[in-house]
């Protein structure tokens, strides 16, 4: 049962998601941005609404009054490919970071360059890293825009040792903008190169702002000692769900090295 609603869903989504792309996201091209920018957002209301009916899956976002007002910084866990839609239903006038082989992509692409999305050079390092700074300064600023960052850079499966990069706490001292850290369990029910889709409830918990001032060692201390926790204890509860189940994938799994 659970291969079958796995196959029925992914089959579902990126049909989906073509559809979308064909039907929708091309017209709206010629449209204002804000237009796209809606039509972004219904698209990931859908595929949660395929997740939840066809692969049983619930999206459960929590946290939601601790979001600022004006531009801000997020800085989430990474572990699935869910959150990266998931949260655009929350942030609507969300700006990510992204590789730039993304925007290469006919169709895509070109809506992503039109979302003004933020390309990176990962081989450019601090040239890369100048880049990104002055672009954010600018959709942060004059357009108070949120900036979704992974700050571990990639995705990690659930329960791996965190690996935080020097980026979110650069961003965050030159921005000079709250920065609102997000846990989640995403990993347990869309697991990052897997086929299967677990049933259950994925918890997405928005936690209350890092006001702006720390400096950058101590920023990053603070990201990840509230980040980790909450992940710690939503990955509990997302398993002790799965377990009456018994489809908890961690069970007898040996732990990731770092």
């Amino acid at each position: 049962m659970l291969v079958l609603r796995s196959l029925a869903f992914n089959t579902l989504f990126y049909a989906n998601l073509v559809l979308w792309l064909i039907f929708v996201i091309l017209p709206a091209l010629l449209l204002p941005r804000r237009i796209l920018l809606a039509v972004a957002i219904a698209w990931s209301r859908s595929s949660l609404w395929l997740l939840r009916v066809v692969a049983g899956t619930r999206c459960e976002i929590s946290g939601i009054e601790n979001i600022p007002q004006g531009g801000l910084m997020v800085a989430a866990k990474h572990q699935s490919f869910v959150e990266t839609f998931a949260l655009v239903t929350v942030f609507q006038n969300p700006v990510f970071i992204l590789k730039r082989e993304l925007t290469w992509i006919p169709g895509f692409g070109w809506a992503l360059s039109k979302l003004r999305m933020i390309p990176v050079n990962r081989g450019a390092r601090a040239r890369a890293l100048s880049d990104v700074t002055r672009r954010a300064k600018v959709e942060l600023g004059q357009n108070g825009r949120q900036l979704l960052i992974f700050p571990e850079g990639t995705r990690r499966p659930p329960g791996a040792p965190p690996a935080y990069k020097f980026g979110a706490a650069h961003l965050y001292a030159e921005l000079g903008v709250p920065c609102v850290p997000v846990a989640l369990n995403t990993g347990l029910y869309w697991p990052r190169r897997k086929f299967l889709r677990r049933p259950g409830t994925i918890r997405i918990e928005i936690l209350p702002p890092i006001m702006p001032g720390l400096d950058k060692v101590t920023f990053q201390h603070e990201l990840q000692g509230r980040i980790e926790p909450a992940c710690d204890r939503l990955l509990a509860q997302g398993r002790a769900e799965l377990a009456t189940r018994g489809l908890d994938p961690l069970a007898t799994q040996a732990p990731d090295k770092p």
